[in-house]
């Protein structure tokens, strides 16, 4: 009697532990419609691009752009998880998440880990962050050229990149590019330090840090200034195994763009209409 009661726990602990591996596994479920449900991540910290406002709503440019896609994919129901950003990048390439938002650049490196879309989400504008002092700095050549320091970038942030293959492009003029060990740095607080001559920013996190009136560092706006260098596009990350659900994003994002509901979120969330300078980008 109590090796069958003992064999009876022990299938029922399996069960469970069993159900309770397939809760956490990120794997997807699909409802008697024949809708699937999949996870996006977003970056939770991370405005206007990606955010959770004081009413723990998802939202920013990536997000409603997702949105957008979800409502031309009956197919699908997109549920939005907040999180890090080492945390999407990983939970997209383990599969936890079907696809991650975070205004992330083309690498050839991520294309080893993540599938991009054929349409992107988004542009982004790319700068410098500078004492107002050195207002003359224009772009990575002049910030080259008078061999300025740069905040030290995470070697798997897209920025990183971004640096690197300018000095390879420009071999007797490159920036001074330090690998950091930290995602992102501080980069108005370095700047204003005189740690560094100059960072890698992008405008959207210049403008709440420093523009907005409620911005932490928004006491330095006559001090340090921003200095756009480029216009790059941006990507939702797939994971490997999400092709088709790849292929239905890019139906959906081509008629997103189309209607310029694209441009309506720009300039809601950035102030602008970046895609205005469309034909200028080659990133």
């Amino acid at each position: 009697m109590k090796i069958k009661n003992t064999l009876k726990l022990s299938v029922i602990g399996l069960l469970i532990g069993g159900i309770l591996a397939g809760c956490g596994s990120g794997e997807t479920t699909e409802n008697e419609e024949g809708v699937r449900k999949v996870k996006v991540a977003y970056v939770q910290s991370s405005k206007p691009v990606t955010y959770t406002d004081e009413k723990g709503y998802a939202t920013g440019y990536d997000v409603e752009v997702l949105r957008a896609v979800d409502e031309l994919l009956p197919e699908y129901e997109f549920e939005f998880v907040g999180t890090s950003d080492d945390d999407l990048l990983l939970g997209v390439e383990q599969g936890k998440y079907q696809v991650g938002v975070k205004n992330a650049f083309y690498t050839e490196e991520r294309t080893k880990k993540f599938i991009y879309p054929k349409q992107f989400s988004g542009l982004s504008s790319t700068g410098l962050v500078l004492k107002k002092e050195n207002d003359q700095i224009q772009d990575l050549e002049d910030f080259a050229s008078a061999g300025f320091t740069l905040a030290p970038i995470a070697a798997n942030n897209a920025q990183y990149t971004v640096i690197d293959e300018y000095n390879k492009e420009n071999p007797d003029n490159q920036v001074k590019l330090q690998a950091g060990d930290a995602f992102t740095v501080d980069v108005v607080q370095w700047v204003n330090e005189g740690r560094v001559d100059g960072g890698v920013i992008i405008e959207a996190s210049f403008d709440r840090q420093v523009i907005a009136e409620d911005g932490p560092y928004h006491n330095l706006k006559d001090d340090v200034i921003y200095q756009e260098f480029a216009v790059i596009k941006t990507w939702p990350l797939f994971n490997k195994k999400e092709q088709d659900f790849a292929d239905a994003f890019d139906v959906a994002m081509k008629k997103v763009m189309e209607e310029k509901k694209t441009n309506e979120l720009s300039q809601k969330f950035y102030g602008k209409d970046l895609f205005e300078l469309l034909e200028t980008v080659d990133r």
